[in-house]
């Protein structure tokens, strides 16, 4: 293993904070593996860039020689982590949960070691627990330390309901890292209040306490909202490969350094040294922003779908042509057809809603011309055999069912 104050540099590039440090510090010291956890709910089944920014933290610390435990929290998903929520979190089915979970396992092991990571469900521990030990539980904290939850917080303030069983939710994590004995647990920094919780209740059951490892929440390919599908914003794993190069060379260009720590695998002094690079203007930022798209797709698919990509880009982009292959959707059109709605069935945008801000924001095009804020309706006939644009990537030709009888 490396020494313990160098791995300390490693292990913190990226992060948001590390509580306590000099206690990390001191177990890495140890000359031992140790034990880090990351607990998940599997509340959607696909992931994003941003999903996977504490995967790759995980896999720091397996390149490092330590072991990983991949919690997959198919008992607490039953009650909805309220992070971050002002109202309470649906639940999901039992079958929407397993279904999920399975996703969420596949595509975690694009970026974890299969070897060297323990997948367990937290059911196994939970689901036993009777009423007498869930007193026993919930006995180690108190309602004002509950309450200190911004969410929580603001939600009482407002006067906004706040559930019972949504209190259960830190102290079932927390219970987690009792059950495997964390020696770590990461998580985002809206997660910091339930990664205490878990080393507050190690230290009361006599157990040594967890560090807790923030990462920041990462920035969508607009460069403001956090990464998520429902802002279209995100970098999706299962994305193709030539949708995930020009996705990421549409970033703003101070996002870069912060994509090249969370979201490749490239050493710390390397990333350091682009920083320094860009700083300095010794680095042009075109030429790193390629070589982030590159790193990103190759991580996902492979080197040599990483360089196709990168030659589409230019064809589409630097060269201003069409794509090769433009998917063509055969339609029953009606005689007028709302685009956002269109746009989602074609698979261009993820909802109407997104539809609508794209159009809104002049990023539609339909034969080449920009269709005006606000269109929202056209004829079928303006339609029928013509290329359809939503930004700078997404292409599709639309011919009507009616024209092919």
């Amino acid at each position: 293993m490396l020494p313990a104050a160098e791995q300390l540099r490693v292990l913190s590039s990226g992060t948001a904070d590390i509580v306590p440090r000099d206690a990390l510090l001191e177990k890495l010291g140890r000359g031992t593996p140790l034990v880090a956890k990351l607990g998940v709910d599997p509340t959607a089944p696909d992931l994003h860039l941003g999903h996977a920014v504490p995967l790759r933290k995980l896999r720091q610390f397996q390149d490092l020689g330590h072991e990983v435990v991949l919690i997959i929290g198919d008992f607490t998903a039953l009650i909805g982590d309220p992070s971050g929520r002002n109202t309470t979190r649906p639940a999901l089915s039992e079958h929407d949960i397993e279904v999920n979970a399975q996703t969420y396992i596949d595509q975690a092991f694009k970026i974890l070691d299969r070897s060297k990571t323990t997948v367990r469900r937290n059911s196994e521990w939970l689901a036993p627990l009777g009423f007498a030990d869930i007193l026993r539980l919930t006995s180690q904290f108190t309602v004002a330390r509950i309450l200190e939850r911004d969410d929580f917080q603001k939600r009482y303030r407002d006067g906004v309901g706040i559930s019972l069983h949504e209190f259960l939710y830190p102290v079932a994590q927390a219970y987690d890292s009792v059950a495997i004995e964390a020696d770590v647990e990461l998580g985002g920094t809206d997660q910091l209040f339930n990664l205490l919780a878990g080393r507050e209740l190690m230290g009361k059951l006599g157990l040594e306490a967890q560090v807790c490892l923030t990462l920041p929440l990462l920035e969508g390919t607009d460069g403001v909202q956090k990464m998520s599908k429902s802002y279209g914003n995100y970098v999706g794993l299962t994305d193709g490969a030539a949708d995930v190069f020009g996705k990421v060379m549409s970033i703003p260009d101070e996002l870069m350094v912060k994509y090249y720590r969370l979201c490749t695998s490239l050493p710390v002094d390397e990333v350091d040294g682009i920083e320094a690079g860009l700083a300095e203007g010794s680095l042009h930022p075109n030429a790193v922003k390629r070589r982030l798209a590159r790193e990103i797709v190759g991580l996902y698919h492979s080197p040599d779908a990483a360089a196709e990509a990168e030659a589409a880009f230019d064809r589409v982009f630097k060269d201003k042509a069409m794509p090769d292959d433009i998917p063509e959707h055969t339609l029953e059109l009606a005689e007028t057809v709302h685009v956002p709605a269109l746009l989602k069935e074609l698979g261009l945008v993820t909802s109407n809603g997104e539809g609508r801000r794209m159009i809104a924001g002049g990023g539609v095009r339909i034969g080449g011309e920009v269709l005006p804020a606000g269109d929202f309706d056209v004829p079928a006939g303006q339609l029928d055999g013509a290329v359809i644009q939503v930004g700078k990537r997404k292409f599709a030709r639309v011919v009507s069912a009616s024209a092919t009888r």
